[in-house]
């Protein structure tokens, strides 16, 4: 099993940046495909960023394009994602996912391990 939690959350004004971290254990996940996802109010989750097993492929979501980057640290067993030039759209609870194969995909039914989530206000 793989415990994921999330942290770096919070309150910030447009433009702003902001960096989540998502910390496993339980055990290593040198080899997982690891994705970032994000629910508005009302909203459906949907996909963010993902990166496959060693980071050489990393994936975006459209809308966070040129805006957010995602990164592992295998070594201390650690993703993260920043976000940078940051819009009230993307409000949101931030969820860290991984699955147990090397690649990264957005369909959120195909990952095995979900954290609880972190709160991204970005205000006006």
């Amino acid at each position: 099993q793989v415990q994921l939690v999330e942290s770096g959350g919070g309150l910030v004004q447009v433009g702003d940046s902001l960096r989540l971290s998502c910390a496993a254990s339980g055990r290593t996940i040198y080899s997982y495909g690891m994705g970032w996802f994000r629910q508005a109010p009302g909203k459906e989750r949907e996909f963010v960023a993902g990166l496959t097993w060693r980071g050489s492929g990393t994936y975006y979501a459209d809308p966070v394009k040129g805006r957010f980057d995602i990164s592992r640290d295998n070594a201390k067993n650690t993703v993260s994602l920043q976000m940078n030039s940051l819009k009230p759209e993307d409000t949101a609870v931030y969820y860290c996912a991984a699955r147990k194969w090397a690649t990264a995909v957005a369909d959120e039914t195909r990952y095995d391990y979900w954290g609880q989530g972190t709160q991204v206000t970005v205000s006006s």
